[in-house]
């Protein structure tokens, strides 16, 4: 993949604009609605009329719900792109990956991607949102099912404890990453839980899924969100400061659960991450945030060890080392809180916290130095990876 570091700024994919609804227990409203107002607040932000924009990149969670016809809703005309993705949680790197190409290439010159979901219902506990009776698995996925593992809890801590036994990972080492982002909630405001925690917190939570505690899974939550991705001349016009795309790359490994499976060793980090850097013509050492897709504490570990932050196996000791995620630490991860304390949106979590941390934007919790940011998306089982690098 060859670097675009040679492109000039003007020609070069900016983030515009972002749109974020009110997010978690909020209840009465569909998925194409908090996806709608999403867009809108995203046209808002940026200083455009809906009008303005030719391209809409469409995306829902599991409970579904957002289509093509958002088009209609929001009263879009001679569009020029309109898609609808889905590669889980790393369909928002993938749908700026696809606006800022279309950008550069002159398909569409303002492009909407908006993800929204509403699986959670009034009276019903947020687990049964994504659980079991979500899945009716048939062919291979039946086989497993009856081995009892059925639903993400139990195959996210299938490769958990892979890692844990290749490895000697500890359960405090992956609640450390858990401390730390809730450190981090603690300065948000949009975040949802906000209360500090330590290890012994962390221990003390109700076990989910062995090894998993409580406080090592991300919530469930209700809402949109929105970014507008423009070419760079257009962006540095408009009512924000623009958030350059240098670089992306997806990957997509395959073979989950089969023979000889790497399941909890590796993931599409380790492809995607790389060629995202050269693409963006920057090394690791240049990155000044992360923003780590983290659905479970463990997918921040795994993903940090295969960026390459440290080597194979060494994830445990990097979090655990005091003065490295946190507030104030040398590598800022999930500054929002992350999917574990503020806001689940899939991809988009990491993504608009980036995009908040790049402007300068965010209060208490802003990093002096966010000059680069590196942002995942996890999807599947570890099935699909997204990658993008970002620069204020």
């Amino acid at each position: 993949m060859s670097s675009r570091s040679d492109l000039p700024a003007h020609r070069r994919a900016a983030i515009a604009g972002l749109g974020m609804t009110e997010m978690g227990k909020v209840y009465g409203r569909t998925a194409q609605q908090f996806a709608a107002e999403a867009v809108r607040r995203a046209a808002d932000d940026a200083g455009l009329g809906l009008g303005d924009v030719d391209g809409l990149l469409v995306s829902a969670g599991l409970g579904g719900g957002v289509d093509l016809s958002l088009q209609d809703d929001l009263g879009l005309e001679d569009l020029r792109l309109l898609s609808q993705m889905q590669s889980f949680g790393s369909t928002a790197g993938a749908m700026v990956q696809h606006a800022a190409m279309a950008v550069e290439a002159g398909m569409a010159d303002t492009v909407a991607c908006v993800f929204a979901d509403a699986p959670l219902r009034e009276g019903a506990s947020s687990g049964a949102a994504y659980g079991s009776e979500r899945y009716s698995p048939s062919g291979w996925g039946g086989l497993i099912a009856t081995s009892g593992f059925s639903g993400p809890n139990s195959f996210y801590a299938l490769a958990a404890r892979r890692h844990m036994q290749a490895y000697g990972t500890t359960s405090k080492q992956l609640g450390e990453i858990a401390v730390a982002q809730r450190a981090w909630a603690a300065l948000n405001p949009l975040a949802r839980f906000r209360d500090p925690i330590d290890i012994a917190d962390h221990q003390e939570s109700r076990m989910v899924a062995e090894p998993f505690h409580l406080l090592d899974c991300c919530m469930v939550s209700n809402g949109g969100v929105a970014v507008i991705v423009t070419r760079g001349d257009r962006a540095a016009t408009l009512a924000q400061p623009p958030v350059s795309v240098l670089g992306w790359a997806q990957a997509h490994p395959g073979g989950s659960l089969r023979r000889d499976d790497d399941l909890g060793l590796v993931s599409g980090a380790a492809q995607a991450g790389p060629a995202a850097l050269r693409m963006a013509g920057v090394n690791l050492a240049d990155i000044d945030i992360a923003e780590l897709y983290d659905c479970y504490t463990f997918t921040v570990l795994l993903t940090l060890e295969d960026y390459g932050f440290c080597a194979k196996g060494e994830g445990g000791e990097l979090v655990s080392t005091p003065g490295v995620l946190g507030p104030g630490g040398s590598l800022p991860v999930n500054t929002g809180g992350g999917q574990l304390s503020s806001y689940y949106m899939w991809g988009f979590t990491p993504l608009s916290e980036a995009i908040i941390q790049a402007r300068g934007q965010a209060g208490r919790r802003q990093v002096p130095n966010h000059e680069l940011l590196l942002v995942s998306g996890n999807g599947g089982i570890f099935s699909h990876h997204s990658t993008l690098v970002l620069s204020a």
